[in-house]
């Protein structure tokens, strides 16, 4: 519940704001563009294209439930450690605080399954960095490092849409942003735990359907 918490002040303001300014939209739009591609949701990013800010709240918009991430790891990971998205967790409630509660646990979900298919913890995000947008740069870093690691398994096939681990551009963000990223961790109150897939091979082929 975002919009319930009062605006920051002083100091957490001013990193707040750093954060913010460190915001990629071209790198952010990448992102759903990749999860389009392999979920095969209609995700219409370019109609924000033109503006940073619409970017910027069309991607918290998009993910910020966990359901759309959720179902990227399924599509991705093996069967054997597929997300149950039949389960409580879920299901949408009209009891607004059981909602708030079950978005960030589909979230931390998420963040749990690309840890167990690879991703180091401390390269995925923490829950209130989507859920409250204290750190969007934090999260689309994350669904880039889950997508290098789908893509570096012995059977992909697939055309790639992320560089090779090894030839990440380290470089691609600059200093200034990467201690903008950072130091807002500490003002935080959260957790790191957290289609078609044309030209896309991940392991046995198998049918993508509605959870």
């Amino acid at each position: 519940m975002a919009g319930l918490r009062a605006p920051r002040a002083g100091l957490a303001r001013e990193q707040q704001m750093k954060v913010d300014n460190a915001f990629d939209p071209e790198e952010a739009a990448k992102c759903l563009v990749w999860i389009r591609q392999v979920t095969g949701e209609d995700i219409p990013v370019e109609s924000v294209m033109d503006d940073r800010q619409q970017i910027l709240d069309f991607f918290y918009e998009t993910l910020k439930d966990g359901f759309l991430l959720c179902k990227l790891a399924n599509c991705i990971v093996p069967e054997e450690m597929q997300i149950k998205m039949k389960s409580l967790t879920f299901k949408k409630s009209t009891n607004e605080a059981f909602e708030s509660a079950r978005e960030r646990s589909r979230l931390e979900i998420f963040c749990d399954k690309i840890m167990e298919f690879g991703v180091p913890e401390t390269l995925t995000f923490q829950i209130d960095s989507l859920y409250e947008k204290t750190n969007l740069v934090q999260v689309y870093c994350a669904i880039r490092n889950f997508g290098m690691e789908a893509e570096s398994r012995p059977n992909f096939t697939g055309e790639r849409f992320w560089p090779k681990k090894a030839e990440e551009n380290k470089r691609e963000f600059t200093d200034e942003q990467l201690k903008a990223s950072k130091s807002v961790i500490g003002l935080q109150m959260g957790t790191n735990k957290g289609a078609s897939q044309s030209g896309m091979t991940f392991g046995k082929q198998r049918m993508i359907t509605e959870k």
